[in-house]
């Protein structure tokens, strides 16, 4: 890491500027780089044809930081609580980038349009490897790091990526499927040490020359694929363009975040989410807005919550879990240093966390919804009402509706599919197809609509509510339950930390709603059987009675994809005797 260790900014000096003369200025340097796309966002002038975010943006704020205009706070600021720490301006972050950007098409020899896989943590090269690819017009294929070798498999052949960089802990890994895989060329090592087949990162990166010519590339062009989640299936290959995350930001201006150049955002979710690219890279850098990171190799609340004491972050984003797991402490006696905005996506959170947090905080949690095919979907924007339970309005560009099977649009209040228009015009911030997929890229459309497969309700404000994934909901007795509703209830009980809800056969219902129940270390000693009694006549008293759980099981842990989401099919298909 040393090799990261540059000259650290003086930044919290601005935070100390005279209020309305401070914000005033941030304002301007932010209308520096939106100012051109101005026009387009009032319909007045047409898409460009050609986009790059690397140049087109992360070189602006560049430019503007040369000129004298921008305050030295940093655009990326790093550290891993070992005492190590990165801070680069967006000038810094330039020079390096290119540096990396020639490691990949001279040392190996990657062209425009290859794809390559990332397998990191939340590490510095990481950020690096994502702009030296934008400038490259390399196709990045992030990936998690608790990844196994038939995951690893399954992406190299699947992608046909030509190049893998990944840690000196998952080269052996790599090593064991490489052979099965055809199209991988080369093979990068962040690290001190070296392997053989491997090329050292660390060592070609310093000899590298910094004068990289960024590409030219159209809005259309493809950036980054995902790997989907894989709660229902194998996972997709879900590619998205410079267009629909780099450019639809600049369009929706601040549609869930409202950073500015002040701005220190810190996101938590893995590498390997979208989630990540749009808050840890595209948004917050769209606004010249810091990201911070660290780098934690488990999720410690304490860590979590003293680093909020200790440096200046206005906006936290993070998975339910996260939330779940920092209400189980006691918040009042942690004063946060700057925490103004929180943001949780994923998965719909529980009203009872949010009220946890809200009491203990005095800030609110705000939810966002979206997908991987089209990053955020719905969001309660600052300023906005919230409304417990309920994940928010729909994002700007996006027309999201409920819909029925027939892609008829339902009034509000009534459930049906989760939807948003994709014709006669796909609206930026779509992905732009299932690579190698056309069935499925097809399927994935009823009329003109792109149905998401999740179910919900919008009410008479606009607000949507998060029912569950179609082939969650359960059909107990001629009653449509969703799991989640079931599930807020549970978690509202002080014995339970985490739950999920499946369907579960039998022979007078069809099927009725069964828990898998995480306990709170308190009650780990308690009577099951008694508890089991106390958690039923819970949720009959908090929801409607047909709803309680009349089965129930406790476990140690939940099954759970790579990026946190419950895999509730897992568990269903135990149930049904499928697995």
């Amino acid at each position: 890491m040393k090799l990261f260790k540059l000259q650290s900014l003086k930044f919290l000096w601005i935070l100390k500027l005279p209020n309305r003369t401070f914000h005033g200025h941030l304002r301007l340097l932010a209308s520096d780089v939106h100012s051109q796309y101005e026009s387009i966002r009032r319909g007045k002038k047409e898409i460009p044809k050609y986009f790059n975010y690397a140049s087109d943006v992360l070189d602006k704020w560049s430019e503007i930081e040369k000129a004298g205009k921008r305050p030295p706070n940093p655009a990326f600021w790093w550290l891993n609580g070992k005492g190590e720490e990165v801070k680069w301006s967006f000038e810094e972050l330039g020079f390096l980038s290119r540096k990396v950007a020639n490691v990949l098409t001279k040392e190996c020899g990657l062209q425009k349009g290859d794809r390559l896989i990332v397998i990191l943590p939340r590490i510095p090269e990481w950020w690096l490897v994502n702009v030296a690819c934008m400038r490259a017009g390399i196709v990045l294929i992030p990936g998690v790091s608790q990844l196994s070798a038939k995951d690893i498999l399954y992406r190299l052949q699947a992608s046909k990526a030509k190049c893998i960089i990944t840690t000196d802990k998952l080269a052996p890994v790599v090593d064991s499927v490489a052979s099965e895989c055809q199209f991988l060329k080369t093979k990068l090592m962040v690290s001190e040490g070296s392997r053989e087949g491997w090329l050292n990162f660390t060592e070609l990166y310093k000899n590298q020359a910094a004068d990289h010519s960024c590409v030219k590339t159209r809005i259309e062009d493809p950036m980054i694929i995902f790997f989907t989640s894989g709660t229902t299936g194998s996972p997709k290959m879900t590619q998205h363009s410079q267009g629909s995350l780099g450019f639809r930001p600049l369009l929706s201006e601040r549609y869930w975040l409202d950073l500015t150049p002040s701005g220190i955002i810190w996101n938590t979710a893995d590498t390997g989410w979208i989630l990540t690219s749009v808050a840890s890279v595209y948004d917050p850098w769209v606004f010249g807005s810091c990201v911070f990171i660290h780098n934690l190799p488990q999720t410690d609340s304490a860590v979590i919550l003293n680093t909020l004491c200790r440096f200046p972050v206005d906006v936290l984003v993070g998975a339910p879990t996260l939330f779940r797991m920092l209400v189980q402490n006691d918040l009042s006696s942690y004063k946060f240093m700057n925490l103004k905005y929180c943001v949780s996506g994923g998965e719909p959170l529980n009203p009872e966390v949010m009220e946890q947090w809200k009491s203990q905080t005095g800030l609110d949690i705000h939810e966002v919804y979206g997908q991987t095919e089209m990053g955020i979907i719905c969001s309660v924007f600052k300023g906005m009402k919230i409304k417990p339970g309920s994940m928010g309005k729909a994002a700007p560009l996006y027309d999201v509706q409920i819909i029925d099977k027939n892609a008829n649009i339902l009034p509000p209040g009534q459930q049906g599919e989760i939807a948003v228009r994709s014709k006669p015009k796909r609206p930026f911030g779509f992905f732009s197809e299932y690579v190698d997929n056309p069935k499925k890229t097809a399927e994935s459309e009823r009329g003109d609509f792109y149905v998401t497969g999740d179910r919900g309700t919008m009410d008479q404000d606009g607000y949507f509510q998060f029912i569950g994934r179609d082939d969650d909901i359960i059909i107990s007795s001629g009653y449509r339950i969703g799991p989640f509703e079931v599930e807020s209830a549970l978690i509202e009980h002080p014995a339970v930390v985490e739950t999920a809800v499946v369907s579960s056969p039998d022979p007078l219902r069809g099927e009725v709603v069964k828990a898998f129940v995480v306990l709170s270390p308190a009650f780990s000693s308690s009577d099951l059987k008694s508890l089991t009694r106390d958690l039923q006549d819970h949720v009959k008293k908090t929801t409607a009675p047909y709803k309680y759980p009349r089965k129930v099981e406790f476990v140690q842990e939940l099954p759970k994809t790579v990026t946190g989401k419950i895999k509730r099919n897992e568990l269903r298909d135990k149930e049904w005797g499928r697995m």
